[in-house]
């Protein structure tokens, strides 16, 4: 592909990617070629490689002559990636400085007003990106690159459990509870009691509409 089709192509991996992670493309869906060339004013070819990479991410499944089917996450994922993010935070609270643990409450109190805020207008999108950047500063603690860059693999799964999920929709106060409940935990530096405490948050995480 030229440089052309390789920018027109990233753009309509990122507008495609941007839709299904805020629900314009809900999962079940089914996408068109020639639909998606047409909103984005480009060609089929460049979408075409935009899908292909985004069935590699596993956020959608191509069906040859049909379109993309947009994927649900499957129970399997969901728990593969709570274990992987659980075992990254924990060892971010564990390993994290008493410095670094002392400054997370000043750090984190904007992002739970955000989020109470968010959660007040409905807008789950919103939330989903101040909850993630909330759990991923526990994993920030430990001051490893090498961590932050596995961890950051599972966002979109990260993003798409949140955005899907009953219990934040359904009992936004237990959510901001729990996260509060996590933020003491790490600030003490009792990686025990946040690894229960997280492990009990996630299991709310299973639970979809």
């Amino acid at each position: 592909m030229g440089d052309a089709t390789v920018n027109s192509a990233q753009r309509a991996h990122a507008l495609i990617r941007a839709g299904i992670l805020s629900g314009e493309f809900p999962a079940g869906d089914m996408l068109s070629e020639s639909t998606l060339a047409a909103s984005m004013s480009m060609s089929r070819t460049p979408v075409r490689a935009a899908l292909g990479r985004l069935q590699d991410e596993g956020l959608v499944r191509i069906y040859p002559k049909r379109g993309a089917l947009v994927r649900e996450l499957t129970v399997d994922e969901i728990r593969q990636s709570d274990q992987v993010r659980h075992a990254f935070e924990c060892a971010g609270v564990q390993l994290g400085s008493l410095e670094a643990r002392q400054l997370l409450s000043a750090r984190l109190q904007e992002n739970l007003d955000g989020q109470e805020q968010a959660l007040h207008r409905r807008d789950y999108p919103g939330f989903a990106a101040l909850a993630m950047q909330f759990h991923r500063a526990f994993v920030e603690l430990a001051d490893n690159a090498t961590m932050l860059a596995f961890y950051d693999r599972l966002q979109d799964r990260q993003h798409l459990s949140i955005v899907r999920n009953s219990t934040v929709r359904g009992q936004p106060d237990l959510v901001l509870a729990e996260h509060r409940s996590l933020l003491k935990d790490a600030e003490a530096g009792d990686w025990t009691a946040f690894s229960t405490r997280l492990r009990e948050h996630q299991s709310h995480g299973n639970d979809f509409e």
